[in-house]
């Protein structure tokens, strides 16, 4: 039976390029989105291309009744689910103001996005491969602000959300490890998808004298280790890892974000 991943947030960017990259290495791809069917359609089209049985999933990530029912139809579909990669997350909409001025509900809905998703898709996930005996994997996708923070948004969410990611995988990485799965986190760093669009080349030159590499980073950069992080003959000694890839932004320690307004 060949093997099925199932990535959420993937009709766009990083989620988009595992889909294809996980196509062409012989997996059967669930492709998740929340508000963009056709950008999934097109990526699941891709990746049948390829010879992969791709279905596509609609379902807010930050709700764990739409989580279950995806799992559910996924696992019911391919049988059984070998990789879990949660990438759906993001700083939505930031409110103007500091931490003071916040609504709680804009607080509430960013720790669902990029903490509660995945555990609520985790824990599907994580008792299906425990019942049928399969050594899979579940690869969660935090980011460099749940180490560093924009000095200007000291007190914003995303950033305790991801952090908590990274503290989700330590903890379930050491109790899973003993059923075969293998659980790690990837941190990126700047990314040059779709959303960055939005930015000036001035924008994106003041983005990149921040980056030690002196460059963003591409999802090519990004999808590689995700890949590495699913083959359990190459990483099987990995276990409850966060692991950076950013181009030594981080090391700096801290971010300065140079856009006044909304990110």
């Amino acid at each position: 039976m060949k093997k099925s991943i199932l990535i959420t947030g993937s009709s766009h960017g990083i989620g988009a390029a595992c889909a294809e990259a996980f196509a062409k290495d012989g997996y059967d791809v669930g492709i998740n989105y929340n508000k963009s069917p056709e950008g999934a359609q097109e990526v699941a089209e891709r990746c049948r291309a390829l010879g992969a049985d791709a279905q596509v999933y609609q379902a807010d990530v930050s709700k764990r009744v739409q989580c279950e029912e995806m799992l559910g139809k996924f696992i019911e579909h391919f049988g059984k689910i070998d990789v879990l990669v949660n990438n759906a997350g993001g700083a939505l909409k930031m409110p103007k103001g500091g931490f003071a001025d916040m609504p709680m509900d804009y607080w509430e809905d960013q720790i669902d996005l990029n903490l509660n998703a995945a555990a609520f898709c985790s824990h599907v996930a994580a008792k299906d491969m425990i019942e049928k005996g399969v050594h899979g994997a579940i690869i969660n996708i935090s980011s460099i602000h749940s180490q560093v923070t924009w000095v200007k948004r000291k007190a914003l969410p995303y950033s305790a959300g991801k952090a908590g990611l990274n503290m989700f995988t330590k903890s379930i990485g050491v109790e899973l490890i003993k059923y075969g799965i293998n659980v790690n986190c990837i941190a990126p760093g700047l990314v040059y998808t779709k959303i960055m669009s939005r930015y000036s080349d001035r924008d994106i030159e003041g983005f990149n004298r921040k980056i030690p590499a002196g460059y963003g980073g591409q999802p090519s950069d990004i999808v590689p280790m995700i890949q590495f992080l699913a083959d359990k003959e190459k990483s099987r000694f990995i276990v409850g890892q966060t692991i950076f890839i950013d181009g030594g932004q981080s090391i700096d320690g801290v971010i300065d974000c140079m856009m006044e307004d909304e990110f």
